[in-house]
């Protein structure tokens, strides 16, 4: 179990990680911080490049965390954050990804779920300082915070302002 484990958390914080990295750069495939910004933008959201720098930081954070096995229920939580943030993007796309819906953001908000209730194994940090007994209530609030924070994070972020994006100083684009 703690080999299946340790694949998992590899594989899914590596690939959280590398969203985040594509957000803030040209690594990956990414466009860079104002490639970034403009893909916030397009979606809908306020912030600029700071929205664009939290959510990057965010995933970047939550997928190491999680590769690494450290902290798995507070890294699996801001994971289900910022990937429930993905979803409410797509969701108007439908589910399938063929389509451009949201059913990656879900597989990987469900595997961060599933880490956090089941832990990250003996092959972890978490393992190798103890971390692994986490009360379930703990547990059961970390998978309800995740995505409801980033629900709320989709709808404080949503609407732009009339007048422009004023939080960054950035001049909008026509």
């Amino acid at each position: 179990m703690d080999s299946g484990l340790l694949v998992l958390r590899l594989v899914v914080g590596l690939l959280i990680a590398g969203h985040g990295v594509q957000k803030v750069s040209f690594r990956l495939g990414g466009n860079g911080l104002a490639g970034g910004t403009e893909e916030f933008r397009r979606d809908g959201f306020r912030g600029g490049r700071l929205t664009a720098v939290a959510a990057g930081g965010s995933q970047i954070g939550a997928g190491l965390f999680l590769a690494a096995g450290l902290l798995t229920p507070l890294a699996a939580m801001a994971a289900m954050g910022v990937m429930t943030v993905a979803g409410t993007v797509k969701r108007h796309k439908g589910l399938w990804v063929q389509n451009d819906g949201y059913e990656y953001p879900l597989v990987l908000v469900t595997v961060a779920a599933a880490l956090a209730l089941t832990g990250p194994g003996r092959w972890s940090l978490d393992g190798l300082l103890g971390l692994t007994a986490w009360p379930l209530w703990i547990l059961l609030a970390v998978i309800v915070i995740g995505p409801v924070s980033g629900l709320i994070t989709r709808t404080v972020l949503s609407h732009p302002p009339a007048t422009g994006d004023a939080t960054d100083g950035e001049t909008p684009h026509a």
